[in-house]
């Protein structure tokens, strides 16, 4: 079994995406796991404004923590339509819950950048 849900979608760079919602509703965008451990304690997110554009594997924020800085980057193209201010103002959620309340921002979907299966991520990030 995955440590990664497969219902996501991942990046090589450690994002991951949530399209289930259909077509007609926003994706859910956040850094997986992997990512919130790499880092460490967060302690600084700095996300798009809402109704930004943003392009699939541009770099659209960045996440600080107690040990560097780091990019995020997008997995998708579209139109920016919520941030997370939980997390905004409580960034350590990214490290507790990085699948579920540590969520980044929801996009309006144009186009989807190049994504991993929850198998495909578990074998990047293992080997």
């Amino acid at each position: 079994m995955s440590a990664f849900p497969e219902h996501l979608q991942y990046t090589v760079e450690h994002e991951w995406v949530d399209t289930r919602a259909g077509a007609d509703a926003p994706a859910t965008v956040g850094i997986t796991s992997t990512a919130a451990d790499a880092l460490g304690d967060i302690v600084y997110v700095e996300l798009p404004a809402v109704g930004e554009a943003i392009t699939a594997g541009a770099v659209i924020g960045e996440i600080e923590s107690t040990k560097s800085v780091s990019e995020l980057f997008s997995p998708v193209s579209g139109t920016v339509v919520e941030v997370n201010e939980a997390v905004v103002e409580t960034p350590e959620l990214v490290n507790s819950d990085p699948f579920g309340a540590g969520w980044l921002l929801k996009v309006e979907v144009a186009e989807t950048g190049p994504v991993l299966t929850s198998e495909e991520y578990a074998a990047q990030v293992a080997g």
